[in-house]
């Protein structure tokens, strides 16, 4: 069994990231506060550099590398977030990057990815296995592979950002947070035990992917196809190694939400609160919106990952 990673990990990742990742704003909403009776705070990822939490997890890991790793430079494989976020900080520690990248990623992240430096590989996401081609790199070019999720140092990147919301709003009664592969919400569930212990802890994914909680319900890691969502951030097929047991151990439940309520969600965000916001990002929102009987009178935190959508897609989705 890999070690797993703890609180003092993120707290570590939370020093190495200081001064390159941004400190996000956390935002609230009247109008949010009185739909739900309910104080709720957004702790807003979108406006992490390259538009997503990612950044957090991958400077983090890269940050680790040795001299060797890093001349060699790394490998990693993503559908658009994490893609961006290991290619920009491979340019900030000065090393080459090799993202795998399925075809039909959006335009606009596969822009920024090779903005950023990145070399860009494309495969199948339906007939390919891009795990099997990212290992396969790594090893003809002596790469060091990042993978999205399963990766102790990426996990505890991700958590920095649960710390940060817990230490700006003190406690909170309950939190949702988006959950593809089980990075972002491992890392805030490791953040959420540490600083806010009776917090209740939702994880949430979209109807049409929904292997994590297949997996949480059943005690064991659920594979599945590629699900047709959205929410392309979350078109993940399963739980990771590392993921899985945290996610186990420490969340309350996995919820679940339909395309069209993380459009409804979109269109929140951009009318009455005036930010972008992918549609993997509105996971947690969409969530919380269901279950909001349930939530009067209490704190709730809802963590918004990522703002990175094709600005004519979003006009599509919102019209």
């Amino acid at each position: 069994m890999n070690m797993l990673p703890t609180y003092d990990d993120v707290v570590d990742a939370a020093g190495r990231i200081a001064g390159a990742a941004n400190f996000t704003p956390v935002l609230t909403s009247r109008t949010v506060n009185e739909e739900f009776g309910a104080q709720v705070y957004f702790k807003c990822e979108n406006m992490q550099r390259m538009g997503a939490f990612k950044f957090r997890g991958a400077y983090n890991a890269l940050s680790r590398f040795s001299p060797e790793q890093r001349r060699a430079g790394v490998v990693a494989f993503s559908s658009g977030n994490h893609a961006q976020a290991v290619a920009l900080s491979a340019r900030l520690l000065g090393m080459p990057a090799t993202i795998v990248m399925p075809q039909d990623a959006p335009a606009a992240k596969v822009a920024a990815t090779q903005g950023y430096g990145g070399k860009v590989i494309f495969y199948d996401r339906y007939t390919e296995d891009r795990e099997q081609i990212g290992r396969e790199l790594a090893e003809k070019h002596g790469l060091t592979l990042v993978p999205p999720y399963d990766h102790a140092d990426v996990i505890a990147g991700q958590g920095t950002a649960a710390k940060e919301l817990f230490e700006e709003t003190g406690p909170l009664d309950a939190f949702f947070v988006c959950l593809g592969g089980g990075g972002l919400l491992s890392g805030s569930a490791l953040a959420t035990r540490a600083l806010a212990p009776n917090c209740d802890l939702y994880g949430v994914e979209p109807e049409a992917g929904n292997d994590g909680q297949q997996s949480f319900r059943s005690g064991a890691i659920v594979h599945i196809d590629t699900p047709k969502t959205i929410a392309d951030g979350a078109q993940t097929q399963h739980l990771g190694k590392l993921t899985f047991p945290i996610i186990q151990r420490d969340v309350d439940d996995i919820l679940t939400v339909s395309d069209d309520e993380l459009v409804q969600c979109m269109r929140f965000f951009a009318e009455r609160m005036k930010i972008v916001v992918e549609p993997t990002g509105c996971l947690g929102f969409a969530a919380a919106r269901k279950m909001k009987e349930s939530l009067r009178g209490k704190r709730v935190g809802i963590l918004v990952s990522g703002g990175n959508i094709d600005l004519a897609r979003f006009a599509g989705l919102i019209a």
